[in-house]
């Protein structure tokens, strides 16, 4: 991203006190979130119920692929930066979802169990896990290419310290949020009632409706998200073969190589930390050998508060994986005589964002205008408080259940409101954060960072995940008694790391914000 387009907004007029662009990249994001959420709330089920993996597998297939799903925009955000531009980012990546979310329609047939002497074995069709691996692949490609730069692009449409760019952030927030919700409604009703290629293919249709939104509306972003120096991006390098013709082909290979490593997750732990010792490396080499004093402190800051997301992401994506099992397993889900299907309240969150954020944003700005608003480091530490109060107030009505195998729907939706709360204080703040304090010429890089340290957050839930795992026949869980008890244990453990966490980083928040050089 040029320095020009990070610094001044596009010349789009604007709409209710900001740029119309804003309208376009909330548009655009709502919709690839629908596909996105929508596919993960069923996600989970899909791995246990139809292709029958135990809860530990299912949950390191799932670890793995949300994990790769966050360390794609590293590459997604530096490709855009130094050639595509966000514009051909954006759309090269909804075109590459709208594949993957239609290759996992292709249900296929599911897996059957047989017992052979005392032992259990699983039988799946080849073919349509190739399929499903595959489709996986393509969402995690397409994901990296879309999700940072259509961030980084928000970013683009204001100057640097306007004080409108977090309530734009939040706003934008909302707009994940509401294909969030739409989707874990819409896909998890359509799982209900008819069936898993119901649900995912609901998801492709949501993509391709994003795709139409940009595509139609991108003229009103300006110059925002032009390629940087677009005759090296024309530059020929063979008959018939230009820069950007080479990145699509190597981006298909990219697919190739994540579909091999969702059939071999161990190697994605290892490539991750090699992603994050190289990606900490060259943001301190360029720290301090390229940047101002003041820079290079705000870059250091960054940099900093990215870590906190391993503790909050590990924690809080245990509602995509095992939080949505103990829904299915352990929670009272009848409502008004009706049960709802589990992956249905993964739209909790999303409601509570909606009904939040825009408070949230008021909050933040009158606080601002009395010389009260918390600096960036202080509501990161408020939100890792408040997702351990949330897993607590879990376990407290557990405790409080009349039967040992259910818990009441209320203390799900406690929790998902306090881990809402928490949510609003470090995910919108943070993307505005990382805009704020990266160097203009590198921002993109630096988002792709910010979702670095996201993956790094998602491989750890999935271990968390593991270890709540219970057995299982048939997709069953055998034991709902002893199934919540370990899901009480794992969380009351979790929820006392969190706020210790939470502290330790509120007393850290006076030294970052010095630093910070008058950048909240």
């Amino acid at each position: 991203m040029s320095e020009i387009s990070v610094s001044a907004p596009a010349a789009s007029g604007e709409f209710l006190g900001h740029p119309k662009g804003l309208v376009v990249c909330f548009f655009t994001e709502m919709w690839e979130r629908f596909s996105y959420y929508g596919m993960r709330a069923l996600l989970i089920f899909y791995l246990t119920q139809h292709f029958l993996f135990s809860d530990e597998a299912a949950a390191g297939i799932y670890a793995a692929y949300i994990s790769l799903v966050y360390i794609t925009p590293v590459l997604g955000g530096v490709v855009a930066d130094r050639y595509l531009g966000a514009k051909r980012a954006v759309t090269l990546g909804a075109i590459l979802l709208i594949a993957g979310h239609t290759g996992m329609a292709l249900e296929g047939n599911p897996a059957v169990q047989t017992m052979i002497g005392d032992e259990l074995t699983v039988e799946r069709d080849p073919v349509y896990l190739q399929i499903f691996y595959f489709s996986l692949a393509l969402i995690i490609m397409g994901v990296g290419f879309l999700k940072a730069n259509i961030s980084t692009l928000v970013g683009s449409l204001y100057r640097k310290n306007d004080p409108r760019r977090d309530g734009a952030f939040t706003l934008f927030y909302m707009g994940i949020n509401t294909g969030a919700l739409l989707g874990a409604l819409i896909c998890g009703l359509l799982l209900q009632y008819g069936g898993f290629s119901w649900g995912f293919g609901a998801a492709s249709i949501g993509m391709l409706a994003g795709l139409i939104v940009f595509i139609r509306g991108k003229h009103l972003l300006g110059d925002a998200g032009e390629p940087e120096n677009p005759q090296l991006l024309q530059r020929r390098l063979a008959p018939g073969l230009n820069t950007e013709w080479l990145i699509y082909l190597l981006s298909i290979g990219g697919v190739l190589v994540f579909w091999q490593l969702m059939q071999y997750r161990e190697l994605v732990g290892g490539l991750l930390a090699f992603f994050l010792v190289l990606m900490i490396t060259v943001v301190l080499g360029y720290s301090f050998i390229r940047c101002e004093p003041h820079d290079r402190n705000r870059m250091l800051v960054c940099l900093f508060l990215m870590s906190y997301q391993i503790v909050f992401w590990g924690l809080f994506e245990q509602t995509g994986s095992s939080l949505n099992l103990m829904t299915d397993r352990n929670v009272n889900r009848e409502i008004f005589g009706f049960e709802i299907h589990a992956a249905v309240f993964q739209s909790v969150n999303a409601t509570f964002i909606i009904l939040l954020a825009p408070l949230f944003s008021f909050v933040w700005l009158y606080l601002n205008r009395k010389g009260m608003e918390p600096s960036t480091p202080m509501k990161f530490a408020l939100s890792l408080i408040q997702l351990g109060l949330g897993f607590l107030l879990l376990v407290y009505g557990a405790g409080r259940a009349d039967d040992p195998t259910q818990v009441a729907l209320i203390w799900l939706i406690l929790l998902y409101l306090l881990h809402t709360m928490g949510e609003l204080c470090i995910s919108p703040v943070g993307l505005s954060m990382t805009t704020k304090l990266s160097v203009p010429s590198v921002v993109g890089m630096m988002m792709g960072c910010w979702f670095l340290a996201s993956a790094a957050g998602n491989y750890v839930s999935g271990q968390i995940a593991a270890m709540t795992g219970s057995d299982t026949i048939g997709g069953e869980v055998v034991d709902a008694g002893a199934a919540l008890a370990n899901y009480v244990e794992v969380y009351s453990t979790a929820g006392w790391y969190s706020i210790g966490f939470g502290v330790l980083a509120m007393l850290l928040a006076p030294v970052l914000k010095h630093f910070m050089h008058g950048v909240r």
